[in-house]
């Protein structure tokens, strides 16, 4: 089944990114001229993907602004309010699960920029398949491995999780509400061999701090 619906995070309270996130959250950080969520917005309508979810907690109101119901970026935003704590990515998955229906979804990390081609279908048996880059100098410790395209939790690491993947509904539907890590149902998932993964080489750019910000801007422009 190809996909139709996406989740955008953008709850977090982009820390690493202080002072630039105390009055802007990160998602809306502008680079090449545009907010990183922009990005992403209008990347899922090139690619046919129009109904889009995002949560929100820290300056909810901002991103609320700004952009609106999304047709601006030729999407339909249906907004998912975590309140003042963000419930983390599983957490967040979990409260935002009914605009899912049964449906596989396309969830999308709102802080990262990157040029890796959106997938469009989940693996028939499969319960997640996630999109993996190199390991980056600033995460050389990696994520995850990979065998024959199955996801390895344990082993060696050598590639880390670009924040974009496609889970099935089933995966977070036993969770209760509140603050959940995704990186343990991942791990539980990909032991059964649930997970399958595969690795791009496209640019991706983790924008985890004011630096990496500045580079990727001056780079964009």
């Amino acid at each position: 089944m190809t996909l139709r619906r996406a989740l955008v995070l953008a709850a977090g309270r982009g820390e690493r990114m202080r002072p630039l996130t105390l009055a802007t959250p990160k998602p809306l950080l502008s680079v090449g001229g545009k907010p990183l969520i922009a990005w992403h917005l209008e990347r899922l309508a090139q690619n046919g993907i129009r109904e889009v979810a995002i949560n929100t907690s820290w300056l909810a109101s901002q991103l609320h602004a700004a952009l609106g119901d999304g047709l601006d970026y030729g999407v339909q935003i249906q907004w998912f309010d975590e309140g003042p704590e963000p419930f983390e990515t599983a957490g967040g998955i979990r409260n935002a699960l009914s605009y899912f229906g049964d449906e596989p979804f396309l969830v999308i990390n709102g802080d990262v920029w990157t040029t890796i081609p959106f997938p469009r279908q989940l693996p028939a048996g499969r319960l997640a398949h996630l999109m993996l880059v190199a390991n980056p100098p600033q995460h050389p410790g990696g994520d995850f491995g990979l065998e024959c395209g199955e996801l390895r939790s344990i082993g060696p690491k050598r590639y880390t999780f670009s924040g974009i993947g496609v889970y099935d509904p089933a995966l977070f539907s036993q969770l209760s509400p509140g603050r959940r890590a995704l990186r343990p149902i991942l791990d539980r998932a990909s032991s059964a061999g649930w997970v399958t993964a595969e690795v791009s080489t496209q640019a991706w750019v983790d924008v985890g701090t004011p630096e990496r910000l500045a580079a990727l801007d001056a780079a964009l422009a």
